[in-house]
């Protein structure tokens, strides 16, 4: 097992200090077997102020976490960045409710994301925006096993990961046609759900909440967010393996927006980068969402498109594999731009 994991004893985490770009030194690493390398790592601790040391000061097993390459999961390669596009099929989700609900229109927008670079299309049945209230499991199958097979049939091929915390809705959806199952609850709501992963083979993505959508923005508080919710992960992780799910079939997500202030939203941004630790790619869902507003000046969810995409690049930078988002064509845009200017060599530019 690469990585030593005993949280009641464990003093130090490893961050790696990602950079980017062709001037690249030889004793370099890369990260992930991805765009990025670094050649120092932060060392953090909840008993000591943080230090920047080489990386030939940490120990193999944390090294090997960093550098060793992610396999791909639902035939996704994780050699560049990834976007995971939303088709929520709810009636009360925050910024798109009601706008694919009928089947036709949840084709439509399937095809659209598809066609405008969307590698993964993630399907929710019930909203868990601040103050949701839990939606049956009947009524949340009836909204996205019937859109899973209509997808299907009109010949989408892109992978598709169903949004749930609930087993009865997980298991319709792989029957459906999904590929992996995204749980907002990191698998703790419904403990039956990650068994059915780990019995049908299925990957899945771990996500970090506080309490649940009723009360998570109830004045969320933490020991050390960025620790905390490390912790939490690579409890999980431990969990879902000893389910039967594969380290290379785990994606895992720090949870942006879910049980976290706008301060703990922008710490866990800012050291983003500490989640490749866990040894499975990082997922980023922070499209559209209320601290993008406050600090963009934009109330209007739909309208936060540009800071979305400001967030996403810096989180890429980071080396941030899947990034989960509404404005597909203008992530891919910003994503393109972005690659060709920081992770091209210039002579080889037209």
């Amino acid at each position: 097992m690469w990585i030593k994991r005993c949280f009641e004893t464990m003093t130090r985490y490893i961050r790696p200090l990602v950079q980017t770009g062709p001037a690249r030194p030889c004793d370099a690493h890369t990260l992930a077997g991805g765009w990025c390398w670094f050649t120092h790592v932060e060392i953090l601790s909840r008993t000591a102020a943080p230090s920047v040391v080489p990386v030939t000061s940490i120990e193999a097993g944390e090294l090997a976490a960093l550098v060793t390459e992610r396999p791909a999961i639902a035939g996704l390669s994780f050699d560049g960045p990834r976007l995971m596009g939303i088709l929520n099929v709810t009636p009360d989700s925050f910024s798109d409710g009601g706008r694919h609900q009928t089947l036709n229109g949840a084709v439509e927008e399937s095809v659209r994301m598809a066609s405008n670079g969307a590698d993964l299309i993630d399907i929710g049945g019930e909203s868990t925006r601040p103050g949701a209230v839990t939606v049956a499991p009947e009524d949340e199958m009836q909204r996205t096993a019937p859109v899973i097979q209509a997808i299907r049939g009109a010949g989408v091929a892109t992978p598709i990961s169903i949004d749930t915390r609930k087993s009865a809705v997980g298991r319709a959806a792989i029957c459906a046609g999904a590929n992996i199952v995204n749980d907002v609850s990191g698998f703790t709501y419904d403990l039956e759900l990650a068994a059915i992963c780990g019995k049908s083979g299925t990957p899945v993505c771990v996500m970090h909440a506080q309490g649940d959508p009723v009360t998570m923005q109830d004045e969320p508080q933490y020991d050390d967010v960025l620790l905390d919710v490390y912790d939490f992960l690579g409890t999980q992780i431990d969990v879902l393996r000893s389910l039967g799910i594969q380290r290379s079939s785990i994606i895992a997500d720090p949870g942006i927006g879910f049980g976290k202030s706008q301060s703990h939203n922008l710490k866990l941004l800012n050291r983003i980068s500490l989640f490749h630790s866990l040894g499975v790619p990082i997922l980023l869902g922070a499209s559209r969402k209320r601290f993008i507003g406050n600090i963009g000046d934009e109330p209007v969810a739909d309208k936060r498109a540009a800071g979305s995409v400001g967030v996403a690049l810096a989180a890429i930078g980071q080396g941030v594999q899947l990034i989960r988002a509404h404005d597909i064509a203008e992530h891919q845009q910003a994503i393109a731009l972005w690659q060709a200017s920081v992770t091209q060599d210039l002579d080889e530019v037209e």
